[in-house]
């Protein structure tokens, strides 16, 4: 059975779902010679407008867009009044972040410096999530502040670690989804989701054990029992295995950079802290 359920943002878990796959059509690759006629600006200027663009369309076919005059709602943080106890904040931080990696990638292979393509990437990013909460203030769930702020930093976490290779071997921020067959619903599910931060010992210089290289803690957080009244949310604290080196070592580079974004389930163990 396929069920539907009303979240703050409808797809929110599609949109996350469809920048990971840029991630592993895209990240990996090489960058490719540059034959068109365009230059990078008219490049980023028309990247831009077929976002803007495509967020406006999918808004008023989807979200009710320009329904209503603007208006501001808070959703709460991560209080348990609130509709996804908190992890819709973390799926905009995590989307943010995630498509100012890809960005700023693609930027890079259109012949921008690594500092200006990561700069034009946050701003892309950041100015993409911005215009989808204008959006959302012309319709029934409002502009969110919450949201807004949590844009903010995903899209200068995405920044700092694109243009900090060294913190970015020791840091990761993954999505996991873990669905349950009998009752899919893959675009509001965040029951079925987690969000986290990976510190990979591989990063550091002082460790020295090749097997210890292989090993990351996790911090992360998700929620359960979204259609009850006594939401569940739970920090919870792991260990894993660096999937990201071992396919690295592979030579299955595409892997590689998928597993740095994305949580393999049944990879680590961990425990909810109470």
């Amino acid at each position: 059975m396929i069920t539907c359920r009303v979240s703050a943002w409808p797809a929110f878990n599609g949109f996350i779902l469809l920048g990971i796959l840029c991630v592993f059509l895209l990240l990996p690759l090489p960058a490719p010679a540059d034959e068109g006629v365009l230059s990078k600006e008219q490049k980023l200027m028309l990247t831009h407008a077929a976002a803007f663009a495509g967020v406006t369309a999918w808004g008023i076919a989807n979200w009710d867009y320009f329904d209503r005059s603007p208006h501001r709602e808070s959703e709460g943080w991560f209080s348990q009044d609130t509709d996804e106890g908190g992890a819709d904040k973390l799926g905009h931080f995590y989307l943010s972040h995630l498509l100012t990696r890809i960005m700023a990638h693609t930027y890079e292979t259109w012949g921008y410096p690594k500092k200006d393509g990561a700069l034009y990437g946050a701003l892309s990013s950041f100015g993409i999530m911005t215009w989808m909460e204008l959006g959302d203030s012309f319709s029934d769930y409002g502009f969110s502040h919450e949201d807004f702020i949590m844009n903010a930093l995903g899209s200068l976490a995405g920044y700092f670690l694109h243009t900090n290779p060294a913190l970015a071997d020791i840091i990761d921020f993954r999505f996991e989804y873990r669905p349950r067959f009998d009752e899919l619903d893959i675009f509001t599910d965040y029951e079925h989701s987690k969000f986290l931060m990976a510190v990979k010992l591989d990063g550091f210089d002082g460790i020295k054990n090749k097997y210890l290289k292989y090993m990351e803690f996790h911090l992360g957080y998700h929620v359960g029992n979204l259609s009850s009244h006594e939401i569940e949310r739970n920090v919870y604290a792991a260990i894993g295995l660096n999937l990201s080196k071992i396919f690295k070592n592979l030579s299955m580079d595409r892997m590689s950079t998928f597993t740095r974004y994305v949580q393999i389930p049944y990879t680590y163990a961990g425990t909810d802290l109470k």
